[in-house]
């Protein structure tokens, strides 16, 4: 039931989604077609399907790590945001600049605004014991405010039309894409790559074994030696830093650009993704693919079926609460025991 469990949750989300939509007096099988399987069926969404899913697995990759110790970082969003600030800082500072070496910079500073980000509840959670689930989720809309301003302040695109945006990247800062003329961009396949690196490293390394230590036996960890402070630091800025990669990547990608609309939520549904993929970075691949076919198709129904924008987030929220619901099925053996006569 660990691995049936959050295929009996996508189906019993795609069950009452139709149902809710149908009472509402819209196609509900066309509506959960178009957001669950066309995506997936149709080749032309695949690139469309990738780039959505790149972001989602990345962040959710440092956040299931994180879980696995008990350390709940639910402020990914802001550290995805930060890295995109920290990076584009960089893409401002050698606008004028070529060479191979500006990406990799920008990266740099994506990684590392990421994890000054998630350092502060790290520090709060073992020097102030200060819970982490607080922290890390109130500064994530510091973060945002933090982009508001340079976005309307210092970094506003001198010819913009006075539009709240910074420069275009130049293509020097531009993640190359795949082949010429395709969406596929370079982050996706270095999406994957670190989703096998972290189930290599959780699965086969004394830090992996450490984090699931610490995660399911605190005392034990205590008597083997393995630090509960050192863990938290470590998972945090592990999360911080791959929410920080991924905005960077999301802003030389599909963006090319910091906007006020930049902050898209993949910060939260990325904990989503990692209890979908049950916090294995195999699972999270598949979770990535379902919650970005998610986003996918709720475009396409705003079309097809007239649902507004607000059903893809209602969608995400029912599967969620499903995923939760059937982890019954999970502790416990569902029968039938006959009345005593």
């Amino acid at each position: 039931m660990l691995y049936l469990s959050p295929l009996i949750a996508i189906a019993l989300t795609m069950l009452t989604g139709t149902i809710v939509f149908t009472a509402m007096g819209y196609d509900g099988l066309t509506a959960v077609y178009d957001f669950f399987l066309l995506p997936l069926l149709e080749p032309q969404r695949w690139p469309d399907l990738g780039v959505k899913a790149a972001p989602l697995v990345m962040i959710a990759l440092g956040l299931a790590i994180g879980f696995r110790a008990n350390v709940w970082n639910i402020g990914a969003e802001g550290q995805y945001v930060m890295g995109a600030i920290a990076g584009t800082g960089v893409a401002l500072a050698t606008y004028d600049m070529t060479g191979w070496w500006i990406l990799p910079a920008m990266a740099l500073a994506g990684v590392l605004g990421g994890m000054a980000w998630a350092a502060i509840p790290a520090l709060l959670r073992t020097k102030l014991q200060v819970s982490e689930i607080l922290t890390s989720l109130m500064l994530t809309y510091v973060a945002i405010q933090a982009l508001y301003y340079l976005v309307r302040g210092p970094w506003k695109d001198p010819d913009g039309f006075n539009f709240p945006q910074t420069r275009m990247f130049t293509p020097d800062q531009t993640l190359p894409a795949m082949t010429e003329g395709s969406l596929v961009h370079l982050g996706i396949p270095l999406a994957l790559v670190i989703a096998v690196i972290a189930w290599l490293v959780m699965e086969k390394t004394t830090a992996g074994f450490a984090v699931k230590v610490v995660g399911l036996a605190p005392a034990a960890a205590r008597h083997g030696g393995f630090s509960a402070e050192r863990t938290t630091w470590l998972t945090l800025l592990t999360g911080g830093g791959l929410a920080g990669l991924a905005g960077l990547f999301e802003a030389a990608g599909p963006f090319g650009q910091l906007t006020p609309q930049f902050p898209v939520g993949y910060g939260f549904t990325a904990i989503i993704v990692a209890f979908l993929g049950r916090l294995h970075p195999l699972g999270i691949v598949f979770g990535g693919i379902v919650l970005a076919a998610t986003y996918v198709g709720g475009e396409v129904a705003q079309t097809t079926v007239k649902l507004p924008q607000a059903a893809t987030g209602m969608f995400q929220a029912l599967l969620l609460f499903f995923l939760l619901a059937t982890n019954v099925l999970i502790t416990y053996r569902i029968g039938l025991k006959a009345r005593p006569a």
